[in-house]
């Protein structure tokens, strides 16, 4: 038997079944219309294009002005600063007086420095003469020795002679003889003593004249340090950071200032991290300043780190910029390779956020901003070479990144 249904009824399901696929439909479009990812504002975006051009590897930095060559002024002795002769910032010439300091007591080890070298002094003259009194005294007894020698043996010559004719006895003779070998023998003595006692003063000479060089030495250094008190400049040059004050105390090491050269300055700069292994000594660049161009090129690398950057220095290796100051900024512009065809993208803040290994892209909507690993190359002038992940025409956030966290898409709204 056939079941029948009532129309009123059928009529009903139709209506049930259209009004669920009206719900549907509008769940449908609701849920199309529902933001995915990370809400973010465009206006807080730095959306850039991914572009093909010419890449020049060079950066732009500013370097500051320095000089060249300094000398470091250091107190040398402690005291009281009694009188300053200079200011900071003067032009001063070698030798010039930049400060005095007193010191009482550097003078009064002056002073007995000086009374004990007169003393020696005094000691050394006495020494001589005393010596030469006792040489000449000697150098008499041995004339007198001498002059009997020779007497005894003229004598013992006549006597021989007379000897030899019977005149004189052989034991008188013999006498004689004797009495001339004793007065060599004598002579000879008072020679060996001389020349003793010559050696002996010789020795004590030496040691009371070494005990005055000694002294004439220790002399002389205190000499220097009074002196010392006195600061004169070493070499001419611009007089910096001397900020003495009359009246003020200074201790012995304490940094007073340094002498620059005013004609000759090098530039300091400091350089991205990135760059650490691409700067070498020797690499060149150029300056800008006043409209003009002046080379330059690195001549010292610290490779040391700080703050995510490195330290440099750069010297014209021709003319240098007229009127340059210590500290004064330049433009510098440093060249690490040839200019070749590339796929670029301005270098944001995402580069330190990412390190170069991940991007947002922006699609074609400008809705959504979907994360998308890429590599990139060199960086030069405000821009980056993309290798691989990114393709022209494509756009890219290159703002920062901090507060996106891990998240895979940012849902952009206006």
């Amino acid at each position: 038997m056939d079941t029948v249904v009532p129309k009123k009824r059928g009529k009903t399901i139709l209506i049930a079944c259209g009004a669920v696929a009206l719900l549907a439909a509008v769940l449908a479009a609701a849920w199309s219309q529902v933001p995915r990812g990370l809400q973010v504002k465009r206006a807080d975006l730095d959306i850039a294009v991914v572009e093909r051009g010419v890449f020049r590897d060079e950066i732009v930095l500013r370097a500051s002005a320095e000089a060249r060559d300094s000398v470091v002024l250091d107190s040398v002795e402690s005291g009281r600063i009694e009188e300053v002769f200079a200011r900071d910032g003067e032009n001063v010439s070698k030798g010039q007086l930049l400060f005095r300091i007193s010191n009482p007591q550097r003078n009064l080890e002056l002073l007995a420095r000086q009374a004990e070298q007169a003393q020696q002094i005094y000691n050394l003259s006495n020494l001589r003469l005393a010596q030469e009194s006792d040489r000449s005294a000697r150098q008499r007894r041995l004339d007198e020795l001498d002059f009997a020698l020779t007497q005894a043996r003229k004598k013992l010559a006549r006597n021989e002679q007379l000897a030899a004719r019977g005149f004189i006895s052989n034991v008188a003779l013999e006498e004689m003889r004797d009495a001339v070998d004793k007065e060599a023998r004598a002579v000879a003595l008072e020679q060996e003593r001389a020349a003793a006692e010559g050696v002996v003063r010789g020795k004590a000479l030496d040691q009371l004249e070494g005990a005055i060089g000694t002294l004439d030495g220790g002399l002389q250094l205190v000499q220097a340090t009074v002196e010392a008190l006195v600061v004169r400049a070493p070499v001419a040059g611009r007089l910096t950071d001397f900020r003495l004050q009359v009246g003020e105390s200074i201790v012995t090491g304490r940094n007073v200032g340094r002498i620059d050269d005013p004609g000759h300055f090098k530039l300091a700069a400091r350089i991205d991290e990135f760059y650490l292994n691409r700067i070498a000594v020797g690499r060149g660049g150029a300056v800008t300043h006043e409209g003009r161009s002046y080379a330059v090129e690195v001549a010292r690398v610290y490779p040391q780190i700080k703050e995510g950057r490195f330290s440099a220095e750069l010297l014209f290796t021709e003319k240098q910029p007229a009127g340059l100051r210590p500290g004064q900024s330049l433009d510098t512009q440093l060249t690490l390779g040839q200019p070749a065809p590339a796929l670029l993208l301005p270098a944001g803040a995402f580069l330190g956020d990412s390190g170069g290994a991940w991007a947002y892209v922006v699609g074609a909507d400008g809705k959504q901003a979907q994360r998308r690993p890429i590599r990139v190359g060199r960086r030069s002038g405000g821009q980056v070479e993309i290798i691989d992940g990114l393709h022209a025409g494509e756009r890219v956030v290159v703002s920062s990144y901090a507060a996106f966290g891990q998240s895979a898409i940012l849902a952009i709204s206006q």
